[in-house]
Order: structure tokens, then sequence, then C-alpha cells
């Protein structure tokens, strides 16, 4: 059997639901054989709410599930009428969907792992904002920010102690943008 990767377009928002469709149905029609894998790629990152740092998914490709097939009349015509899949990407002859290159699937897994290894803030801070800080020895303070170390999740902001702006090293999660 020729395992081959495909992208399918899902209603943005229910692609899990969509991997768990093309699952349960490939066991129904008996054709679980024929579909090795259904992922939804997705990513760890940190987004702070409500003062606190919270660990969130964000997916790699909103709208989209990966699926590792045998590409036959069954496998095509299930995925293609599971619930809320619009289709799939890339059209060959026959109107026939076009498999991704090992290559182009290990490039978004390997996307995947350095996700896992090093989760990304969802919080993005300009040069020249207020912000409040909301944590550590400066909290209630209200400043400028100066820097900003996207790689580090860090912004130096100037904060006025007893009249004289100083400069302050503070996480993104020790901050809140003011209204």
């Amino acid at each position: 059997m020729a395992f081959r990767w495909y992208i399918v377009h899902a209603y943005s928002g229910f692609e899990k639901k969509v991997a768990q469709a093309i699952r349960e149905q490939a066991v129904q029609n008996a054709i679980a054989d024929q579909i090795e894998e259904v992922v939804v790629p997705v990513e760890e990152v940190t987004e702070v709410r409500r003062g606190k740092k919270i660990a969130a998914e964000r997916k790699f490709f909103p709208g989209y599930v990966m699926v590792k097939m045998e590409l036959n009349d069954a496998t095509w015509h299930m995925v293609k009428n599971t619930p809320k899949v619009t289709g799939f990407l890339g059209h060959g002859g026959k109107g026939r969907p076009v498999p991704i290159t090992e290559k182009e699937a290990e490039a978004i897994f390997s996307q995947v792992r350095d996700g896992i290894v090093h989760p990304k803030a969802q919080i993005s801070f300009e040069v020249g904002e207020n912000v409040k800080i909301i944590d550590g020895p400066f909290e209630s303070f209200v400043g400028l920010v100066e820097s900003v170390d996207e790689e580090k999740s860090r912004v130096k902001v100037s904060v006025s102690i007893f009249g004289r702006a100083t400069p302050v090293d503070l996480e993104y999660g020790q901050v809140e943008k003011t209204a």
C-alpha cells in the first residue's frame, strides 16, 4: 500500500471534529487499514489571560487536516463526503487530490516539534505603548514600552520612580496593555 499525505480543507474551528469523524467513518466503512494517520497540526503557545500565563494550543493551519492514506475510490469518497469537509487541497487529473511530498510533511511536523519545545507567546507589545505592571515589585506602576525582546518574551518598560524615568526589564506575563 502506498500511504501518502493529503491535505483536507475543513470548516475552520471544526478541524478536530473532522479528524475524529474521518477516523470513525474509516472504521465503519471497514477501510481503517487504508487510513494510516489523521493529524491536526497544533503548537503550544503561552497566552496571558487576566494576568495569568496559560498554555494553549494554536492550529498551524486553521481549516486544514492532514490525512495519511492510500488514495482509492473508497477513501477519496469517504473523506470528501465527511461532514464539514469542503474538499482536498490541490487537484490532479480527474479531480483527484495531489499528495504533498514526505519532505513537505516532515517540514510541517518539524515546525510542530519546535513549537512544543519552545512555546511561543501569543502577546505582542510595541515600542511606545502604555502598559500597566501587574506582577512583581513594581506592581500597579504604569509605564512606556522602550524595547521588546520577542525571542525571550520580555519587555523593557520605563516607569517613573521618585520623579525619574527608570527602565525595568519584565516578562510578558508581568505587564498588560492599558486601554
